[in-house]
């Protein structure tokens, strides 16, 4: 160290950077933070040019976002709240331990509310908005974080809309009597919560898009404007699914300061600290500044305020940067004296600084998610912040309340079960009113209805518009299209070609234009509406954004150009399924959320449909979620020059194991109207909280006009479409069944029969394995309950009666599709699909490959007439030399 004239460096350093501060101090005095801003970036800039590097952060310190001087007073009852608080711990956590009392299995978490407490009760007392009275208005939408579910439901218990007997069936939903869900399921109680949060990271992304499509009703007049908010709790492990974080720039880009994120930082995954040599507090805020949110960290409880105003230096701020996560999760099991040398006794200044506080107190001290105050401060300002959402970065303990038996502990997620002394431990610590032997019979506490915390709760959430959450149906009718508007798909093309792709857009383009039921159709494109035809509806029917369109787009001098306004009914979300299908489950649910039957179309390539955000297509229907799933150019062989990753062979095998789900896979023009037809009748005249998947091929054909008596078939899933031209009982009899464009390939394969080998041959379209196997299903489940009656026989069976010869069944997907019905053939079908990975090839190659092609099911209907022996062994083996049937070709699923 150096001496300059009796002063040392250090000494002259610290009192040039005095020097800076006290003038820093004058500006922001003489001219305010802005000018001070403005200051900063200049001399930014200046040192940049200089030559000095200085890193870039969006991180500020690591203290609490609103000072002790700038926080607002609290408008509640401290006292009242915090015995609230601790009856809700209490009774979640006994919700949970008897559960497992009664039966090890059920499982069920104590740890998350523990921590979250505070962060829900500051909301539920002073924010949420509920629905009204009636229960027919627009309150906030809150996803809730999934394993706080004991806490909601404590809370609800409190209410009244609770009763003891559904929390004693806590995850026993089987039980007459009815029991509780054990996360977030609108599917399983519809009138309690909103929307599922079950899954993690999907809940984020959902919140954004609902309230992005908030704003698209207000905007397109649909709803009136109001001032109701999306919240979204979500667990700072959570926060590493790519889902969580994906879409927080369109939220900000969107201006949605109708939103609010709640980031339960408690600094621990299921197994481990979620950053245990970083901090996620700083990493969430750079992630969330950096993409234009407004942040707010509430880190430090109010015992650390009087500590910061004595730091002088910045010695304090300085250390609690320093600190790494998993050092501050083990001082929540350590005792005080070891976090006063551990933490302060870095500098004796900071350790003069903690006399101000006794061991107990130091071990005690809050963190900021558990300090009411802190918390209300935080969601205040979210609320009145605009021009872009708020993200809240609350720090807490997880089990906080649990001493020894969970808080801060590594084992807390797991934590299902107490001893009696850990519960009795924890009585007197929330201060519950039950003697030690009362504690062993592990009793629900509600005081009584007219006791002062009863009477808070309920006069709080009456001043705040109703419980929440709460979902209800509102009576609104729904609007249908007017009759007729399917009729020209019913009367083929004539001589023109059309891909069912194409036919699809002219359907939509329809009913965009009903005069009754066109402002309600929400359509959706993930970024491929040029590839689907459809960018037609960019300037007739405009691509929504709130802002409008600040640019002249390239292509302004065509007529197709891309047109984005205020009011505009197209969502095109870019390139992100996730985002599109969130958009669709709030278009789906807004039935529910705001009374407003808007009916959604979104249109995707089929294999990044169910394969790609198959969990949130679940989540949809969690979410009694309604609308049309359009998977276009679909099947393993029809978008030919794509390849592996982009051909779908199997999205009807996937759908199939959705129960909300009718999946059609239709061939013609007529099929697709019939489908649409029935899909808006059963969603909005009878109510059915159903979604519709059809895929859609970019294949031209000529489509044929609806045969006679076919709308039954179409829609129960299969009907004989064209008989034998050859009449007669002589001639071997083959049945050929194929769904989508496999249609033509089956068609072909008719005309070669019968041309070429004299097979009688009738060709079946198959419109949904889905709903044949359900029927066949429900069927066979019937007969097994009813020994007595006779039997009844599976739609297939019916469509089969008679029929005898060879069974074959083509598709453009995966063989266990046509297999999944294959039990109710008269004999067994040979069944053919395209198992294995896709590749690039013209449509003949590629069928000819998977052999679905018009030779392989040919060849295949004279191999099993000939098994049969309706047709000579002799003629087989020619055939196959005629159509080129390789006997040594490798499996097409091994290659």
């Amino acid at each position: 160290m150096t001496d300059t004239g009796g002063i040392t460096e250090s000494a002259a350093l610290a009192a040039e950077s005095r020097e800076w501060m006290d003038s820093l101090d004058y500006v922001l005095q003489r001219s305010g933070p802005e000018r001070a801003r403005q200051l900063l970036e200049e001399l930014r800039v200046h040192a940049r040019q200089a030559g000095a590097v200085i890193p870039s952060s969006a991180n500020t310190p690591y203290i609490n976002t609103i000072s002790a001087a700038e926080q607002p007073p609290f408008p509640g009852s401290h006292e009242l709240e915090q015995r609230i608080r601790n009856i809700h711990r209490w009774n979640a956590m006994v919700m949970v331990v008897r559960a497992n009392r009664d039966d090890p299995t059920i499982g069920g978490h104590i740890a998350t509310y523990a921590s979250a407490a505070a962060l829900l009760e500051i909301g539920f007392n002073h924010f949420f908005r509920g629905p009204g009275d009636g229960g027919e208005g627009e309150g906030d939408q809150i996803f809730f974080q999934a394993h706080t579910s004991p806490g909601i439901y404590a809370r609800a218990f409190l209410e009244g809309r609770l009763s003891e007997q559904q929390l004693l069936n806590y995850r026993r939903e089987l039980r007459p009597d009815g029991g509780l869900s054990s996360y977030p399921h609108p599917w399983l109680m519809p009138d309690f919560w909103q929307f599922p949060t079950a899954s993690m990271g999907l809940s984020s992304v959902m919140a954004i898009y609902q309230a992005r499509f908030n704003r698209y009703l207000e905007d397109r007049g649909l709803k009136e404007r109001t001032d109701a908010r999306v919240w979204a709790f979500i667990g700072d492990g959570e926060t590493d699914e790519p889902e969580c974080l994906g879409a927080i720039s369109l939220a900000a880009r969107e201006q949605l300061d109708n939103l609010t994120f709640v980031i339960n930082c408690n600094l621990q995954r299921l197994d481990g600290p979620v950053r245990g040599n970083g901090k996620i507090i700083q990493e969430l805020e750079t992630f969330f500044r950096g993409a234009g949110w407004n942040v707010i960290k509430v880190i430090w409880g109010s015992d650390w305020d009087p500590l910061l105003a004595m730091d002088d230096h910045g010695l304090l701020v300085q250390r609690m940067g320093q600190i790494l996560d998993g050092q501050y999760q083990k001082y929540t099991v350590s005792s005080g004296d070891h976090q006063r040398q551990h933490f302060f006794g870095t500098d004796p200044r900071l350790m003069e600084l903690s006399r101000q506080m006794t061991d107990e107190q130091i071990r005690t001290i809050r963190r900021g998610g558990h300090d009411p105050d802190k918390v209300y401060a935080a969601y205040k300002a979210a609320v009145e912040h605009k021009g872009a959402p708020s993200v809240v970065l609350a720090k807490t303990i997880k089990g906080y309340g649990m001493g020894p038996a969970g808080e801060g502990r590594m084992t807390a997620h797991q934590q299902k079960k107490l001893s009696i002394d850990d519960l009795r431990q924890i009585r007197t610590r929330f201060g519950i009113p039950l003697s030690d032997e009362e504690v062993a019979q592990l009793p629900f506490y509600r005081p009584p209805e007219d006791s002062p915390e009863v009477q808070y709760v309920l006069e709080r959430r009456k001043a705040l518009g109703g419980f929440v959450p709460h979902r209800r149906v509102p009576v609104v009718e729904p609007s249908i299209p007017e009759a007729g508007i399917f009729d020209e798909f019913l009367q083929g093309s004539g001589a023109r070609e059309a891909s069912t792709t194409m036919v699809f857009v002219r359907i939509l383009a329809k009913l965009l234009g009903d005069r009754k039921l066109g402002e309600e159709i929400v359509p959706i494109v993930p970024d491929e509406a040029r590839t689907f035809g459809m960018e037609g509806l960019f300037r007739q029917y405009g691509i929504y954004s709130h802002i409008g369109q600040l640019y002249e787009p390239v292509d302004s001098e065509t007529l197709m150009y891309y047109r984005e306004v205020t009011d505009g009914q197209l969502l095109e979300e870019g390139i992100t399924e996730a985002g599109a299908l969130s958009s669709f489950t709030a278009a789906g649910t807004a039935y529910a959320t705001h009374g407003v039957h808007t009916l959604p179309f979104f249109v995707f390539y089929s294999i990044f449909g169910f394969q790609r955000v198959g969990d949130l297509i679940w989540a949809a229907g969690d979410s009694r979620a309604r609308g049309f799933l359009i998977g276009a150019t679909a099947g393993r062989t029809t978008l030919n020059g794509e390849g592996l990753q982009h051909q779908d062979g199997h999205s009807h095998l996937l759908a199939a194991a959705a129960p909300h789900v009718v999946a059609y896979d239709p061939a013609f023009a007529y099929e697709l109207a019939l489908v649409i037809g029935e899909g808006i009748r059963r969603m909005r005249v009878q109510q059915e909280d159903v979604i519709y998947y059809l895929t859609v091929q970019n294949e031209p054909y000529t489509m044929p006009p609806m045969p006679d008596g076919v709308e039954e078939g179409v829609l129960k899933g299969m009907y004989r479409f064209r008989k034998s031209a050859i009449e007669g009982g002589e001639a071997p009899h083959a049945h050929l069944l194929a769904s989508g464009s496999i249609m033509q390939e089956a068609l072909k394969a008719q005309r070669l029969l019968e041309n070429d080998y004299a097979v009688a041959a009738d060709v079946w379209s198959v419109t949904s394995f889905q709903e044949l196997q359900r029927e066949g299903l429900e069927v066979e489940r019937w007969n097994l309950r009813h020994h007595g009656e006779q039997p009844r026989a599976p739609y297939v069976s019916r469509c089969l009666q008679g029929c005898d010869g060879a069974f074959v069944i083509a598709s453009d997907y995966v063989k266990a599709l046509p297999n999944a019905i294959a039990r109710w053939f008269p004999g067994p079908p040979v069944c053919l699909g395209t198992d294995g990975f896709g590749r690039s090839d013209s449509r003949d190659a590629l069928r000819r490959h998977f052999e679905v092609d018009w030779r392989t099911i040919a060849f295949a209907a004279l191999s099993d007439l000939a098994r049969q022996g309706k047709v000579a062994v002799e003629r087989v083996a020619q055939a196959q030399k005629e159509l080129e049937i390789d006997p040594d070709k490798v499996n097409p699923l091994v290659m």
